[in-house]
């Protein structure tokens, strides 16, 4: 839990010991995607020449943009 009086804000869960999210899990390439939609970016289709070949910064993970954090 946040100390009294600092600002914050939880998103999810995990579990008793701290190790893993339980509730409303994310992935790296989630965070990716919803930093690219608040730029304004669609991650889908920003791409980047690497080692002769189109690279997506979500990769080829199917990604989403996590509205809950958004809103």
């Amino acid at each position: 839990m946040p100390a009294e009086g600092s600002a914050g804000a939880r998103h999810g869960a995990t579990d008793d010991f701290g190790y893993r999210s339980v509730i409303n899990r994310t992935s790296t390439a989630d965070l990716h995607a919803t930093i690219l939609h608040l730029l304004g970016l669609e991650h889908e289709t920003l791409t980047f020449p690497h080692n002769s070949r189109q690279e997506r910064l979500t990769d080829v993970y199917k990604a989403r943009v996590i509205d809950e954090l958004v809103a």
